[in-house]
């Protein structure tokens, strides 16, 4: 069985996209401007009743743009996903960090698909919208990624609140990297351990938690494991790319929930995608930041 998908494109047109159970092959069909939904699925139904023949040859041919990556931007399946080219100048302050394994590291927890669009679409449009950002306000690129954020209140009003989005998205996605390994999961060890267990009286207590403010923060965001300004461990969450160091919390680790880090693998189930997620988990990484924010 296959879904089908038709929204308005970026650029004004319909689209469509498919894709079947048991396998992500994925196929894009685009409709000239104008064209409603529903006169952009007739079209598509036209399209589906070509032969048999001619229907695998050009399911070829867009299969194979998939592949080579040169399908129209606008009809790129992901709508948070900018058209244009999202890679970072050399000169630029800010940098994508490179993934620390590679696309298919992961599985079968999180899919090459997913972190092949999470990164080189997602997390390189966050940097370049942050650069192009503080090119309009030079005097904020002496500033950390991070203290960035901890000063987000003195941000000009006409960069604020893309700073506020595609920074947090930045410094976010630069953390979640980094505290996955594809020898990760298991337990916490070391400071971590420890402090987990003071705070919430078990390991099983502190996943429920953290599954909690994952599973009920509505629509986009994070669920997190800060420390607050006490000095001690707490679960939040937050909505969209916001970042506890914007809230004067410090995060240890962070899950996202947005739909683009698990719907293609999980569709609409973020339960599962929070459960199997754990597998993941860099727990040496997330000691090493643990221990850098007591220092």
């Amino acid at each position: 069985m296959g879904y089908f998908f038709i929204w308005k494109s970026l650029r004004g047109r319909c689209c469509c996209y498919k894709f079947n159970d048991g396998d992500r092959s994925a196929l894009y069909f685009e409709v000239e401007q104008g064209k409603t939904s529903h006169q952009a699925f007739q079209h598509l139904i036209g399209f589906m009743s070509l032969n048999r023949r001619k229907f695998l040859v050009v399911l070829g041919a867009i299969t194979g743009a998939a592949a080579l990556g040169t399908l129209p931007a606008a009809c790129q399946p992901i709508s948070q996903t900018p058209p244009e080219d999202q890679s970072s100048e050399s000169g630029d302050t800010f940098q994508l960090p490179p993934l620390p394994y590679a696309y298919d590291a992961l599985e079968p927890y999180i899919d090459a698909e997913t972190m092949r669009f999470h990164h080189d679409k997602h997390h390189a449009g966050y940097t370049k919208n942050l650069n192009a950002a503080l090119n309009k306000h030079p005097q904020f690129k002496k500033l950390s990624d991070e203290d960035l954020l901890r000063q987000i209140s003195t941000v000009p009003e006409d960069i604020l609140i893309t700073v506020r989005n595609n920074g947090g998205g930045y410094v976010n996605h630069k953390m979640f990297w980094e505290i996955m390994s594809p020898d990760g999961g298991g337990e916490p060890t070391g400071a971590i351990a420890t402090a987990i267990k003071e705070t919430f009286g078990s390991f099983e207590e502190f996943k429920q938690q953290f599954n909690n403010a994952g599973s009920k923060r509505f629509g986009s965001g994070w669920a997190w494991l800060v420390l607050d300004g006490e000095g001690k461990l707490k679960v939040t969450s937050t909505s969209n790319q916001d970042s506890p160091l914007m809230e004067g919390m410090y995060p240890i680790m962070g899950n996202d929930v947005w739909e683009h880090a698990y719907y293609l693998k999980y569709r609409n189930n973020r339960g599962e995608y929070l459960t199997q997620w754990w597998n993941v988990v860099n727990w040496q990484e997330v000691n090493n930041r643990f221990e850098k924010a007591k220092a």
